[in-house]
C-alpha cells in the first residue's frame, strides 16, 4: 500500500488557543504517532502577511506556534516540521498554477466574497476595494503548499474543504495542459473535531475575542475558566449538560466515564463554582507539563529556528525534484 502524504498548515498571527489545541494540534500529533505516513507541518508565514502587516507580531507568532507544535509532541525526527518561507521552491511552483488558474475560480473563493459582500455592505462604490492580490489569490499559493510535496490527503475543517477543491481544480487543469504531474489530493474532515465553545458560548476564535489562549500561567488560566458564562440555576437545581458551555469543555479534555459521572452530578445540581473548579483542574492536569516544555521552548528560539532550518533542510530535494518536473512538463528546459 503506497504511503499517505498528509499536510497541514499553520498560520503564523495569533496565539494559539484551547479551541486550536482540541480541533487541529492534539488531533494532528494524535495521527502521526498512531500511522505510518509520511506528515508534513509547515509554518505559513507567507499567508500570515496577507492581513497582518506587523513584522514583529509575524516574527513572535511564528516562534509561540513553532513552540506550541513542539511543545505538545510534535516530534520533528518522524515528521517533516518547516516554514514556509525556507521553501522558495513553493513561490516559484505560485507562479505557474498563476499561470493555469483561472480567474473565475478565484471570484469564488469564500474569502474574497466575503470582502465583495462587506464592501457592498457598507455602500462602497469599488466592490474591490482593500482587496490585495494576496488576498485574492491566496487559494493559488495554497495550493502550491499542498502541491510541491504531492501531498495526498489534507485534513480541514468543514469550511476549509472548498480550498482543497480548488487545490484540485487547478491540478487537474495542469495536467490536462502538460501532462500528469500532480497527484489530486484529498480533504480529510474528521466529523467527530470536537469545536470548542469559548468564554460567551459562541465558537471559540480570536475573531469573537472569546479565547483561552492554550498556555496561559495556572493562575490566569482558572481565573478564565471563572468568567465562562453560565445561567442563574442555583447549587442543587437540576442542570442540562448538553447546553453547558462547561460541559462541553470538560468533554473535550476528561475520559468516558468522567463524562458519565460527570452527567449524573449535573442531574443532581452540581454548583456552577464547583464544577468551574473541576473544568479547571481537568485540563490543567492536561496542559501543565506543556505548558513547562513551552515556557523553556520560548526561551530557547535558537533551538526552534535550528529545528525549523532542519526540517527546511530534509524536505526541499522533494520541492527541488518537483519543481524540475514542473519546469520539463512547461517547456522551460535545458537547449541541448
Amino acid at each position: 500500500m503506497t504511503k499517505k502524504r498528509i499536510l497541514t498548515g499553520i498560520t503564523t498571527t495569533g496565539t494559539p488557543h484551547l479551541g486550536n489545541y482540541v480541533g487541529a494540534i492534539r488531533p494532528a500529533i494524535e495521527s502521526t504517532q498512531t500511522r505510518g505516513d509520511e506528515s508534513f507541518f509547515f509554518l505559513a508565514d507567507y499567508h500570515g502577511i496577507i492581513k497582518c502587516h506587523e513584522p514583529a507580531r509575524i516574527q513572535q507568532a511564528t516562534l509561540e506556534i513553532a513552540a506550541t507544535w513542539l511543545a505538545c509532541g510534535l516530534d520533528p525526527a518522524k515528521s517533516n516540521f518547516y516554514r514556509q518561507s525556507d521553501v522558495p521552491e513553493t513561490m516559484e511552483l505560485t507562479w505557474v498554477l498563476n499561470c493555469v488558474a483561472n480567474k473565475g475560480l478565484m471570484n469564488r473563493a469564500h474569502a474574497y466574497k466575503a470582502a465583495v459582500d462587506e464592501n457592498k455592505a457598507k455602500g462602497q462604490q469599488e466592490l474591490d476595494h482593500g482587496v490585495t492580490m494576496g488576498l485574492f489569490g491566496y487559494p493559488i499559493l495554497m495550493s502550491a503548499d499542498i502541491l510541491i510535496f504531492k501531498s495526498t490527503h489534507v485534513p480541514v475543517g468543514k469550511d476549509q474543504i472548498q480550498h482543497i477543491e480548488m487545490t484540485r481544480d487547478i491540478a487537474q487543469k495542469f495536467n490536462h495542459t502538460f501532462g500528469e504531474v500532480f497527484p489530486l489530493p484529498k480533504a480529510v474532515v474528521n466529523e467527530s473535531t470536537q469545536l470548542l465553545e469559548g468564554l460567551d458560548g459562541r465558537k471559540m476564535s480570536k475573531s469573537y475575542d472569546n479565547t483561552i489562549p492554550l498556555f496561559v500561567p495556572e493562575k490566569q488560566l482558572r481565573q478564565l475558566i471563572m468568567k465562562i458564562q453560565t445561567n442563574s440555576q442555583a447549587p442543587g437545581e437540576p442542570k442540562d449538560p448538553d447546553t453547558s458551555t462547561l460541559f462541553h469543555l470538560y468533554q473535550a479534555f476528561a475520559d468516558a466515564a468522567a463524562v458519565a459521572d460527570l452527567r449524573l452530578r449535573y442531574a443532581e445540581g452540581i454548583s456552577w463554582g464547583d464544577m468551574k473548579q473541576l473544568l479547571f483542574e481537568t485540563i490543567n492536569h492536561e496542559i501543565a507539563p506543556m505548558r513547562e516544555k513551552y515556557d523553556a521552548l520560548m526561551q530557547r528560539p535558537e533551538y526552534i529556528e535550528a529545528v525549523l532550518k532542519a526540517g527546511a533542510d530534509r524536505v526541499r530535494p522533494m520541492s527541488r525534484m518537483l519543481l524540475q518536473e514542473v519546469r520539463q512538463a512547461i517547456g522551460i528546459r535545458r537547449l541541448f
